[in-house]
């Protein structure tokens, strides 16, 4: 009885496994004797049974379903054919039409993304083609003459490096998380969070990723938090919504300290921002646009048994070694920003001395430990997801080459002819990084209004942080962060379209009405603000 495998089971009877075989090798027998009175013309029982499965594969073949995903695959091979063609012809309207040519392959390439699970395509090859494309066709048709230039060359080796440093910083960062979870460093922190209720778990993984990510860079805080969440919540469901939540917390938290975000630093290194103005004048908006979100986003959340059946153990003290491991590696994340700020030179150097570091250590501790392989970092980067970051350097590189082109500023000027105020630019600029990176859009406003005019902490500066760093939780593939719940949870975008968009989306807007009512307050020009935001909510409506 105590043996049972379902309570109540009982014994039935018994069998034995010779019993069991006959009928496996009778069942066999039958099978070849069927395909031999089906095919009496052919001797072999290999070529009989060859021939039965190209029977059986025509017969599949005239499924709807199948003719369906026939129908895309050769419509796919063919619209490749005709553009690797259109690319070799030399054609006129190729150098007349680039700049369309370039929309075009980038929306292409972008419904590709999307529609991932219709298609069946790997999102990481997509990405690679879409920026293989359009690096083609800007440096041979868009304003050449057929050929890549010099100045095409060295723009594309200038943004290869600025990639670089983000996958090799996202490389270092995810190798780091998972040396520190294979010693179970992350006891340190489940250990802490006694609560077996999902929302309860949801608010205060919102609110430790939220001030972590105002210390941390964005991704690193992703890459950490998914690791931990692995841990904390069972189902993948579930998990998908807690990362989703991750991110919308991460890039909040991101935006009101200048080493968060990466747009916030980047207008904070070019004087857009300075420190103290930029903490004290965004941490309440931020924190308003993370609540109003988590608000939405935890009735979402269904109450069940699943945290306190979790598959984590009892509580325990972590071991010495794990400890060392684990505050390693959090001294690591830690000191990127100050290694950056000290030396000057780029995050991702330190990262990778820090991943240097974690790898001696690891290697110190475990010498001469033959069975211990799997806690030193070779194992760790054996269980990276390479894809994903392929797909990262795919995106980047396309948003890359859209921004060489001048396309981007030429959108954000559009902008600015067409939109009645900053205020309301700086909000459509947000919801456009939902979509493409935020990084160019940023870097293009730069470009386009100038420091003498709107000077250090003016308020169009602090607006274009808040919006830029908060709109790309609306889409998954607006951020860095969401593009890496992609590839650690496998999170797609229709998925995160339905389930988290509108409640990202109620958090960036009541986090800018929140700053906007701050600004006025702090102003004393708060009667003159409400036509304003009467105007940001109707855009907010027609978008």
């Amino acid at each position: 009885k105590d043996r049972s495998l379902i309570e109540g089971s009982k014994i039935a009877g018994v069998i034995s496994m010779q019993d069991v075989m006959s009928v496996i090798q009778k069942d066999e027998r039958l099978s070849l004797q069927s395909l031999a009175r089906k095919y009496p013309g052919i001797a072999s029982p290999l070529e009989q049974m060859r021939e039965q499965l190209k029977s059986e594969a025509n017969s599949n073949a005239k499924d709807p379903e199948t003719a369906k995903s026939d129908i895309i695959r050769f419509v796919t091979a063919a619209i490749s054919m005709a553009s690797v063609a259109l690319f070799f012809s030399q054609s006129q309207w190729l150098h007349d039409n680039a700049s369309s040519v370039m929309i075009g392959i980038f929306v292409l390439g972008y419904i590709g993304i999307i529609f991932e699970e219709v298609f069946e395509f790997n999102k990481a090859g997509v990405a690679l083609l879409m920026s293989t494309g359009l690096w083609v066709t800007y440096a041979d048709y868009f304003e050449s003459d057929g050929l890549a230039t010099d100045s095409v060359l060295a723009q594309l080796g200038e943004q290869l490096a600025e990639v670089s440093d983000i996958c090799f910083f996202l490389l270092a960062a995810s190798t780091i998380v998972e040396v520190v979870d294979a010693h179970q460093g992350f006891k340190v922190v489940t250990n802490l969070i006694k609560t077996t209720s999902k929302k309860s778990l949801f608010w205060t993984i919102g609110f430790l990723t939220f001030f972590l990510s105002s210390i941390l860079n964005n991704l690193t805080v992703t890459i950490v938090m998914c690791s931990l969440l692995r841990k904390l919540v069972p189902n993948e469901e579930d998990r998908k919504l807690f990362g989703a939540m991750v991110v919308v917390a991460a890039n909040a938290g991101g935006v009101w300290t200048p080493i968060g975000d990466v747009t916030t630093t980047m207008l904070w290194i070019n004087n857009q921002l300075s420190t103290i103005p930029t903490i004290t004048e965004l941490f309440v908006p931020s924190i308003v646009c993370l609540t109003a979100s988590l608000a939405f986003l935890v009735n979402q959340v269904q109450e069940d048994n699943s945290i306190s059946e979790t598959s984590l153990p009892e509580p325990t003290d972590l071991a010495p070694r794990g400890q060392l491991v684990f505050w390693s590696g959090i001294a690591c994340l830690l000191c990127v920003p100050v290694f950056s700020e000290l030396t000057g030179l780029p995050p991702y150097l330190a990262m990778l001395t820090g991943l240097g570091a974690m790898w001696v250590l690891t290697d110190v501790i475990h010498m001469g430990e033959e069975d211990e392989e799997g806690l030193r970092v070779p194992a760790a980067l054996g269980k990276l997801d390479t894809a994903g970051i392929l797909f990262f350097l795919g995106i980047l590189m396309s948003i890359g080459v859209l921004d060489k082109s001048g396309l981007l500023k030429d959108l954000a000027v559009f902008l600015s002819d067409n939109l009645p105020s900053l205020d309301i630019i700086a909000t459509v600029i947000g919801i456009a990084s939902a979509l493409i990176d935020n990084v160019p859009l940023v870097a293009a406003t730069m470009g386009m209004y100038d420091l003498t005019e709107y000077g250090t902490d003016d308020r169009l500066w602090q607006l274009i942080a808040l919006c830029a760093g908060t709109g790309g939780s609306i889409l998954v593939i607006g951020s860095a962060s969401g593009v890496a719940l992609m590839g650690l949870e496998k999170v797609d975008f229709l998925w995160y379209a339905k389930k988290v968009s509108i409640g990202a989306a109620v958090g960036y807007f009541a986090g800018i009405a929140t700053y906007l009512l701050q600004n006025a307050i702090m102003t004393g020009s708060l009667f003159n603000t409400v036509p304003q935001l009467a105007s940001a909510v109707d855009m907010a409506q027609e978008v």
